[in-house]
């Protein structure tokens, strides 16, 4: 990574999909831009990304690692550390002491997932533990799935996942049965999705392989997938400090944004999951590109308009 320090027409905070994209257009706009990167991507754990065209099945390290060898084509500046704190002119504190400074600020630091804490879900996320039918389903159709009930939506997911296997078990878990509607009783029946009542005490993990869902009554269920819904736990910290107005979703609080990402604060972009939930790497992508394209005009119009 390469050393930093001095001022930037734009820093990029996150060097996820969104990030690294905003980051390649600022760059081959020939402007001076850094990345920020602390290196902890949100689909570490999964050992392959879906649905972004050409690089369908590629391990996410490998998509970032290209993406990172692009940048430095265009001598945008990379450096490993975490922005802990930023001031209201664009001066940002890495964890490392140093300090740098920009016109600009691009905001990708992305969320967490807050997994339910069930043993054996945070050992297999990633694996046979999944949450997006988009990102895994095809990889893991026709076997038995389990969908962990933590809310009621979770019963969307359940009949979201039915289109990959016709052997889906919901766990209510978390759920009373009486939480369900009868639209829900309804369709679950017509999808062929079974509901199980009880709390699930842990997942059973054989040989390295999820088997089974064992409930509190010690009843084990057979499984060999489990679909969950981590609580969304947006990273906003530095939108919040320079004081971007937020929102209340019921997936956290993202910051109000534009059409390409710009905050309420001028000259502060949020990109990928650090503007919203639902953000696939391809999305992010694209939200990054629409961004830096953003950031480079209003750049060149406000530089020209100040000329006399």
């Amino acid at each position: 990574m390469t050393e930093t320090s001095g001022t930037y027409e734009v820093i990029v905070i996150g060097g996820g999909a969104a990030g690294l994209s905003a980051a390649l257009v600022l760059g081959r706009a020939r402007r001076r831009t850094l990345v920020i990167d602390a290196g902890e991507p949100r689909n570490a754990p999964a050992a392959h990304m879906q649905g972004y065209l050409t690089r369908d099945g590629m391990p996410p390290a490998e998509f970032l690692a290209l993406g990172r060898k692009e940048l430095a084509r265009y001598g945008v500046e990379l450096v490993q550390d975490r922005a802990v704190d930023v001031t209201a002119d664009f001066t940002v504190t890495l964890a490392s002491g140093r300090t740098v400074q920009a016109r600009r600020l691009v905001i990708a630091t992305g969320l967490k997932d807050e997994l339910p804490p069930v043993p054996g879900v945070a050992e297999r996320f990633g694996r046979d533990v999944l949450h997006c039918p988009y990102c895994h389903g095809w990889e893991v159709r026709d076997q038995a799935f389990g969908v962990l009930a933590t809310a009621p939506p979770s019963v969307h997911q359940a009949l979201m996942v039915s289109q990959w296997s016709k052997d889906v078990t919901l766990f209510l878990h978390e759920v009373a049965e009486t939480d369900l509607s009868a639209d829900d009783l309804r369709r679950l029946a017509t999808a062929g999705v079974e509901v199980v009542p009880g709390a699930v005490a842990e997942l059973v993990i054989e040989n390295d392989r999820l088997t089974g869902v064992r409930l509190v009554d010690g009843t084990v269920q057979a499984r060999e997938v489990l679909f969950v819904a981590p609580r969304a736990v947006p990273q906003t910290g530095l939108l919040e400090q320079l004081g971007a107005e937020l929102t209340e979703t019921p997936f956290g609080s993202y910051p109000v944004v534009d059409p390409t990402g710009l905050t309420s604060v001028p000259g502060v972009w949020a990109v990928g999951n650090a503007m919203g939930f639902s953000e696939q790497v391809v999305n992010a992508a694209a939200g990054g590109y629409r961004a830096g394209a953003s950031i480079n005009g209003e750049l060149l119009f406000t530089d020209l308009d100040a000329t006399p």
